[in-house]
């Protein structure tokens, strides 16, 4: 009898540490507000200036957020599932803005990490079969090539500052080991991320850098710029500066 009853106890304590163990999850939202001077894009109807005096208006803005990661202040990372973290942010989709994530540890993060693509661990695209044909149905993937594209702009340009009238397009992507243009973005924030009490975490895109956050591009020079081993990687620099995160009071 006493063997049993100790049996018991034993078996009883065994279930109470693993429900102490068990990790609290949480279901979150991550919104993309693309902008210049504080204010959304207008596509087709916008003109925009660059520091350099051209005007511009975008027609077409895309671009892939990928390997999506969590970092605490003690360095404690927690990275989304790899094969359910590729989104596709689509200006013209509103949608396509708000990327939703599932069994996230509920915890007041310091940062947050993402890429800008596809990183050359998992291309092209091995085992993330959900995304492929998003990215083909959206003209994210060049045909003749295997390759991704991983930040797209399309529109209208004038090197004079007037009307915007001139076409343009950046394409930037990887091209098998040859030219990575896969980049990281990590946020902080004085105000953290935490997700004990919020499920929203807000991030924009200043679109405006893409034309001097580090490099500075004069479109006048090459308006068509894709499989570029010069002017492609100084594109995707500058995209890696465009985001930072507010406040999760923020709105559109």
């Amino acid at each position: 009898m006493k063997k049993i009853i100790c049996f018991v106890l034993i078996s009883m304590l065994a279930v109470s540490c693993k429900d102490d163990d068990t990790i609290e999850t949480t279901s979150i939202e991550i919104s993309f507000a693309n902008k210049i001077n504080s204010q959304n894009i207008e596509l087709n109807t916008g003109v925009y200036q660059t520091t350099l005096g051209e005007s511009y208006s975008i027609n077409e803005l895309k671009y892939i957020i990928s390997n999506i990661s969590f970092i605490k202040d003690n360095g404690e990372i927690f990275t989304y599932p790899v094969e359910d973290s590729y989104f596709l942010v689509d200006e013209e989709v509103p949608s396509s803005k708000i990327i939703s994530l599932e069994n996230i540890p509920v915890a007041n993060y310091k940062k947050i990490k993402f890429g800008i693509g596809v990183d050359q661990s998992n291309y092209p695209l091995n085992g993330v079969d959900n995304f492929v044909p998003t990215a083909e149905e959206s003209l994210m993937h060049w045909s003749w090539s295997a390759g991704y594209i991983f930040f797209k702009i399309e529109g209208e340009y004038s090197s004079t500052g007037d009307q915007p009238d001139e076409n343009f397009l950046f394409h930037i992507g990887s091209h098998g080991t040859n030219l990575d243009n896969y980049k990281t973005v990590e946020l902080s924030s004085n105000f953290g991320f935490d997700l004990t009490e919020n499920k929203l975490i807000s991030i924009e895109a200043d679109l405006s850098k893409l034309f001097n956050a580090v490099y500075d591009i004069r479109i006048e020079d090459k308006p068509d710029i894709q499989v570029d081993p010069v002017n492609a990687p100084k594109i995707a620099e500058n995209v890696s500066q465009l985001f930072s995160s507010v406040p999760f009071s923020s709105t559109e």
